[in-house]
């Protein structure tokens, strides 16, 4: 078992930053691959970002693609996603999602979640 605690959400102004943090509790960490997903409301939950488990390998959605840096920590069980300029229509709860698929952008290949972190940008 793995459990995801997200934190680091809040309100953003258009064109700042952020930084989202995900902790991970189980021994498995490091053999997982690790995801960020968004549900806005109303949206379905969509993929982010993504990182293999050695964090050699980083994959983006074409929207955040040079704006969202992904990267991890294996020793502290963590995993974080830099948002940079930040646009309005990033505003969705972000969730971190762990999974042993690599690489994929499937909601259904990832087997833990947290429980998201908001995240609101004003314009």
């Amino acid at each position: 078992q793995m459990q995801l605690v997200e934190s680091g959400g809040g309100l953003v102004q258009a064109g700042g930053s952020l930084r989202l943090s995900c902790a991970a509790s189980g021994r498995q960490f490091s053999l997982h691959a690790l995801a960020w997903f968004r549900q806005a409301p109303g949206k379905e939950r969509q993929f982010v970002a993504a990182i293999s488990y050695d964090d050699d390998k980083t994959y983006y959605t074409d929207s955040v693609k040079g704006r969202f840096t992904m990267s991890r920590d294996n020793t502290k069980n963590t995993v974080y996603l830099f948002m940079d300029w930040v646009k309005p229509e990033d505003a969705a709860v972000y969730y971190c999602a762990a999974g042993s698929a690599w690489p994929t952008t499937y909601v259904g290949e990832y087997d833990y979640w947290g429980q998201g972190t908001q995240v609101t940008v004003s314009s």
